[in-house]
């Protein structure tokens, strides 16, 4: 089997060509510390992740573990899967630190910088939870809506926060505040999806006031306020055929502006048919709404998700990524944030 140094790896995961970085130990010890660029997958989990993670199957991969041989064996199962540049990290996560390399502890780490930086570029309005809960008791009117997925926002909420999934804010937003002087509070269950659904907001011009409240859930709770446990997400309402119109119409200036790249259904077929390229179709809208139809080859990514959690969608770093929805809107919104 081929092996690879610390020393070798560590430049090309910043080179422009494809690489997949695979953390092969389990889910805890992912979280323990693991290389910035690090996929987690699972050896438990290594054939249902490669279906959908690893599409094309001369991908450069390199695999690793805590030098116990469980990356051994997991480059074995790729090869017998058909993929054909596969490598081990010598020495694994050890080897990484030893040779002077940080490992990073806890998930998602990719999105979350990527949050922190750009709340502290886009200087990012937010509240702690004292300062939301002052302004509701003030002002009624202040509309919480919630980042996260609907499972989560089950498990717990704020009292009297609406669902609505980071990506579905723009596509929504007028249906859910249609008075353009309410003041708008996002959340999560701690700091990224909120900085990100605010600025998601910023980015199509909304004009109601919104802020992130700082630290989500866990914010709340560790300021002695309650939280709703099991409250069944609302049915998110469908925007009239007027506003249809106008988001087509923001879609489009939103791309224009954003330099976003427009590509067929024809070539994004013919990506997908390509063995040299990664491509990922990946469709951002709700899963209600994916099931009910979408193109042949496309996975479900709603769109918040990909962003706050990009490494559960896309393992093959400077891949082709192709984002669908209706109107193109909530790609567009999506796309800018994979593309910053």
């Amino acid at each position: 089997m081929n092996t690879i140094k610390a020393s070798e790896l560590k430049p090309l995961l910043t080179a422009e060509d494809e690489i997949a970085l695979l953390d092969v130990r389990e889910q805890g010890q992912y979280g323990e510390g693991h290389p910035f660029f690090s996929i987690p997958f699972p050896y438990s989990r290594l054939e249902t992740l490669a279906a959908t993670l690893l599409p094309c199957k001369s991908t450069r991969i390199v695999v690793f573990d805590d030098a116990d041989g469980v990356s051994a064996k997991a480059a074995a199962a790729l090869t017998g899967l058909g993929y054909r540049n596969v490598a081990e990290l010598e020495g694994g996560a050890p080897a990484w630190a030893a040779a002077g390399y940080t490992l990073y502890k806890g998930v998602n780490v990719i999105s979350k910088t990527y949050g922190e930086l750009l709340e502290h570029v886009a200087d990012t309005p937010r509240m702690t939870a004292a300062e939301v809960n002052a302004l509701r008791e003030r002002d009624p009117s202040v509309v919480v809506l919630d980042g996260r997925s609907p499972a989560e926002y089950s498990k717990m909420s704020l009292p009297g926060a609406l669902c609505c999934p980071n990506a579905e804010l723009g596509y929504r937003i007028q249906s859910l505040v249609p008075d353009e002087s309410t003041t708008i509070v996002i959340n999560c269950a701690g700091r990224t999806r909120s900085i990100l659904g605010v600025e998601g907001l910023r980015v199509l011009n909304t004009k109601n006031p919104v802020i992130a409240l700082e630290n989500g859930t866990q914010g709340w709770c560790l300021a002695g306020l309650d939280l709703d446990h099991g409250v069944s997400p609302q049915t998110l309402p469908d925007p009239n055929d007027e506003q249809i119109a106008a988001l087509g119409a923001t879609a489009r200036a939103l791309i224009s502006a954003s330099g976003l790249e427009l590509v067929s259904l024809e070539t994004t077929n013919q990506w997908l048919r390509d063995d040299e390229r990664t491509t990922y179709l990946l469709d951002v809208r709700t899963k209600a709404e994916f099931s009910v139809a979408h193109f042949p080859g496309a996975h479900h990514a709603p769109g918040g998700q990909l962003v706050q959690a990009t490494d559960q969608y896309v393992a093959v770093r400077n891949a082709r990524i192709v984002l669908s929805d209706d109107n193109r809107l909530r790609a567009a919104t999506t796309a800018i944030r994979l593309q910053d």
